[in-house]
């Protein structure tokens, strides 16, 4: 994992809560599941909730050309920490999640040709499986993710609690 991505997980985990594990790792020589964009199509819209120590917010737009794309942002007493750009795709007919991070003054985390990817593990009809971060409807106004920021010395995760468009 790049350093600077590293040193910002580390320090988002410190004020974030950690949960048991609600996320999923690809197998060495594990495939991914056959997958369609659509089967996450409950995710597009506006999300917001509180998570590492501030109010974060993603928007989603529908399915279209296979592929979703969302971005996210992290505020906190009136300042941006940071953004990223998501994109769920579909790649050899499954899911991947792909995601770039950038600071408040929109200078990346990672290099120029990189991205963080999440290969999907398991679909159902409420929740994706990513390696390492899953997606649940837990009703049509809510959704929890989880993010795994560290695998060792143990599991560590983060969870963002969103409710549909609210200001």
């Amino acid at each position: 994992m790049h350093t600077v991505l590293r040193i910002c997980c580390v320090l988002l985990l410190c004020i974030s809560e950690v949960y048991a594990s609600e996320t999923l790792t690809l197998a060495p020589g594990q495939a991914s599941p056959k997958a369609s964009i659509e089967q996450l199509s409950w995710l597009a819209g506006h999300w917001r909730g509180e998570a590492l120590g501030g109010t974060v917010e993603e928007h989603w737009a529908p399915p279209s050309s296979g592929s979703m794309v969302g971005t996210f942002k992290l505020s906190s007493n009136d300042k941006v920490k940071f953004y990223e750009i998501e994109i769920i795709s579909e790649v050899a007919d499954s899911l991947v999640l792909q995601l770039k991070h950038f600071g408040h003054d929109l200078k990346g985390w990672e290099e120029k040709d990189q991205t963080v990817d999440f290969p999907l593990v398991k679909i159902e009809e409420d929740a994706a499986y990513f390696d390492g971060f899953t997606i649940r409807k837990i009703s049509a106004d809510e959704v929890h993710m989880f993010v795994v920021f560290e695998r060792e010395p143990q599991l560590k995760e983060a969870v963002f609690k969103y409710q549909r468009g609210i200001p």
